[in-house]
């Protein structure tokens, strides 16, 4: 028998419920309202009372309505059917929604019961299998979709019958095993997993890192991130957040992506819906959105309903990852997922951190960005879940406590900068104040050396020398003037402008521009660095400025041109003409 109880308190999402039962933490609960039933979920316990923090707009809801708890955590509802799909925070489908705002206890199933799948099995009767093992796979768009043993299995099993290859509803039986004790458990293409829970699907092995190629410049070639890893890109407003996301969606080297709109302005959710349906695939010419799924919930939507966006977004990529399959998960923005953390410990009347927020927002935010991974799966085959959060600090004051917290979580930090924004230098990520920890890592130094260059960490180093000299030329000549200072100080000045507009500057709307191949950055990277360490003789600072502005603009007219190709190789001869007339031999 169900636990029921009844509504006590009120203070806004949070609501207090006297219950008559047991119930535990995370556990879904229904307000029964005259016309509609409210889903809530509990966020503490204490003595009689359940505090619950409720998924919709509680106006009008009373003391004293029922309540039914439902004896299991909030989920996700795994299966066929998630690829191109738009979900809101609670993974209810919102195309199936009617329409321009959505209605107080409108919940549509994630999944569609009636549609057919074509099955393939991979297992055949006498298998072992444990949780995870692969049973078949339909495919879904072009992705093959593994069907699994779910993961509430617990133990050994053998397949005892498993479906012919043929079409099926996702919750037909396509297969039946039987535990050491010969009890039968049929199983389905649907699994439930609770979204802040992480699964563990996956060996204790040692980590392996390898190189997640993202086509943007400023990351590969100065702050490289591994599949599999964690990073943050923060920046105040207007500095090119969103738009970043969505070129790292298009040009990154992964399976599927995963984007978690938890607290994207709405016109910029409007652009998303709007733009990814028609947006070709460049790795694979077919329709972005035929491998990417949207998890939206603007500011305007329920603050507990952000708050549990970026979870089923992450529970939704583990799942993928559990087939082998590589996952770039995208949240922008996780600052309006820590606003409803700290709205609701705020209405619990909890000890506050700074600038309110919960005292363990470090642990939350490390906890799940742990979620991501290279794993090994339980068969030997590998699957990852990368993950990019975007943080966007009041003020762009980068000291915020979400900030600070998440860059003790996230291993790559992609700082935007406001000056580079307004001077329109994009990607405004400002190389010399970003990092990535993964470059001091022995096993990612080997394995750069080994698949992609040995000087490839040296130079990356090299690099951010020459830029953070750069920037310290350009103070100098800003407070004492153009004739203060000696030529070496504008000529260091504009080897690091060189790496500045050939390196870390990039056109998203140039056809060849907007990825570019991990080859063709070394090669740059090198000639860039060529010029870096090459010295030119000038008889006043006059000549610099111009000289250099020469030298960018033919290596922007390679950046332009086809790796190797006729016009690159011509430009390529230019450069070198250029360099002739100002070398010291």
């Amino acid at each position: 028998m169900s636990t029921k109880g009844k509504v006590v308190g009120i203070i806004s999402n949070l609501v207090t419920v006297a219950v008559d039962g047991p119930v535990m933490q995370n556990e879904i609960c229904f307000i029964n309202m005259s016309d509609v039933k409210l889903m809530a979920e509990i966020i503490r316990i204490g003595d009689n009372n359940a505090y619950v923090q409720v998924f919709e707009s509680t106006r009008g809801l009373k003391i004293g309505t029922e309540v039914e708890f439902t004896g299991h955590m909030l989920e996700a509802t795994l299966g066929p059917g998630i690829l191109s799909k738009n979900f809101d925070g609670l993974q209810h489908d919102l195309d199936k929604m009617e329409g321009v705002f959505l209605k107080k206890g409108d919940y549509t199933p994630a999944l569609e019961d009636d549609k057919l799948w074509g099955f393939t099995p991979l297992a055949k009767p006498g298998d072992k299998v444990i949780s995870g093992s692969w049973l078949g796979e339909v495919i879904e768009n072009w992705i093959p979709h593994k069907i699994m043993v779910p993961f509430s299995f617990e133990g050994a099993f053998t397949v005892k019958e498993i479906s012919a290859k043929g079409e099926y509803k996702i919750n037909d039986t396509i297969c039946v095993v039987t535990n050491n004790e010969n009890k039968e458990f049929n199983v389905s293409m649907v699994q439930k997993w609770p979204v802040k829970i992480p699964i563990k699907s996956f060996k204790e092995k040692p980590r392996p890192f390898r190189f997640m190629e993202t086509g943007i410049r400023v990351i590969d070639s100065l702050n490289p991130i591994v599949e599999g890893g964690t990073g943050f890109i923060p920046g105040p407003f207007g500095t090119g957040k969103t738009v970043l996301q969505h070129a790292l969606s298009k040009q990154a080297e992964a399976d599927m992506i995963i984007v978690a709109a938890c607290g994207e302005r709405a016109n910029e959710v409007v652009e998303i819906f709007a733009e990814f349906p028609e947006i070709v695939d460049p790795r694979t010419g077919r329709k972005l959105m035929e491998r990417t799924t949207i998890i939206a919930n603007t500011s305007n939507m329920p603050v507990a309903a952000r708050a549990a966006s970026v979870y089923t977004a992450m529970t939704i990529a583990e799942y993928y990852r559990s087939m082998g399959l590589k996952i770039l998960l995208l949240a922008d923005s996780t600052s309006r997922w820590a606003q409803a953390l700290r709205e609701m410990s705020n209405r619990m009347e909890e000890l506050p951190g700074p600038d309110a927020f919960p005292m363990d927002l470090p642990a939350i935010i490390s906890n799940f960005y742990a979620r991501a991974g290279y794993v090994i799966l339980n068969n030997s085959e590998t699957g990852s879940v990368t993950f990019i959060g975007t943080v966007s600090p009041a003020g762009g004051n980068l000291k915020e406590p979400v900030t600070e917290s998440t860059k003790k979580a996230a291993r790559c930090f992609y700082a935007l900068s406001q000056n580079r924004a307004d001077s329109k230098r994009y990607p405004a990520i400002e190389a010399v104040d970003s990092y990535s920890k993964y470059i001091e890592y022995p096993e990612f130094i080997e394995y750069m050396k080994d698949n992609i260059s040995p000087n490839w960490v040296n130079n990356i180093l090299l690099a951010k020398n020459i830029l953070t000299r750069g920037r310290e030329a350009y103070e100098q000549i800003n407070i004492l003037g153009d004739d203060g200072v000696p030529i070496d100080y504008h000529q260091v000045l504009w080897k690091s402008e060189v790496i500045d507009f050939v390196i870390l500057q990039q056109d998203a709307f140039d056809k060849v521009d907007a990825s570019t191949s991990i080859k063709r950055q070394d090669y740059m990277m090198n000639k860039v660095l060529e010029i870096c360490n090459t010295q030119f003789k000038f008889d006043s600072f006059e000549e610099v400025n111009p000289y250099y502005k020469k030298l960018i603009n033919v290596f922007k007219q390679m950046n332009y041109s086809e790796f190797h190709s006729d016009k690159f190789k011509q430009f390529e001869k230019e450069l070198q003409t250029v360099i002739e007339e100002k070398v010291v031999v």
